[in-house]
């Protein structure tokens, strides 16, 4: 059985990285390694994870200044030579400033940070992340953001939807798809995307904090688990 490698990236500001770390390492019984955020090398990588937290402060935009890093030329190429890269939270927030997925993020509707229980709609089962989900299914991850309004302008949403590049979106506990359901004013409700090459995805939501028991869910260490029987049946 061929063992997969995963990095959780730390950059100054990074507070979920342990929390990833130990989900990886502890639950899943999988090999990982901090990769700090001056890394130039990851070659020994098989997944890459851009965690949770406020890089450098969030100061300008969240996630502006960590593109700036040196370790993210090395998640670009990692990411071109096909390999998985799963940006949480911040770490979308990260994607997003790297293009290596479309779109951009504003402050919640609401303009108040909002943690919380949330329900989402699994919209595609087509990736490496969701194989272990099925389409439509209603899940249960937190989340945690100040600017979890994810802006996608219209030719890039139609670009999404054609090519079945959204993972996630908001729901109720029943599936309800709406505005009312939508806790940040995301388009189209959305709460996880894949880029073009469906090797990456940036999620608001926090699979790491659903992923024992004792957290009140294990709907989140489904990705982990599909990530790494997608590399191991690849």
């Amino acid at each position: 059985m061929k063992q997969v490698n995963f990095g959780v990236v730390v950059f100054p500001g990074t507070n979920c990285d342990r929390d990833t770390f130990w989900v990886l390492s502890e639950v899943c019984k999988s090999k990982v390694r901090y990769v700090w955020h001056t890394e130039t090398s990851i070659d020994d990588l098989d997944v890459v994870i851009l965690a949770g937290g406020f890089s450098y402060g969030d100061y300008l935009r969240s996630g502006a200044i960590a593109h700036y890093s040196p370790v993210m030329q090395e998640v670009k190429r990692h990411a071109e030579k096909g390999k998985l890269v799963l940006g949480i939270c911040n770490g979308f927030q990260i994607l997003a400033e790297t293009h290596l997925v479309k779109g951009a993020f504003l402050h919640n509707k609401t303009q108040h940070f909002l943690c919380q229980k949330q329900h989402l709609k699994v919209a595609t089962t087509n990736s490496p992340f969701t194989g272990l989900y099925r389409s439509g299914e209603v899940i249960q991850i937190p989340i945690a953001h100040g600017e979890g309004n994810y802006f996608l302008p219209q030719k890039d949403l139609e670009e999404a939807l054609e090519h079945d590049l959204v993972v996630f979106r908001y729901c109720d506990e029943n599936g309800v798809v709406s505005q009312d359901t939508n806790p940040n004013g995301s388009t189209d409700s959305i709460a996880g995307i894949l880029n073009r090459q469906r090797n990456v995805l940036g999620m608001m939501p926090h699979p790491e904090r659903s992923s024992e028991f004792e957290m009140g869910s294990i709907d989140g260490k489904r990705i982990f688990e599909g990530i790494i029987q997608w590399i191991q049946s690849a």
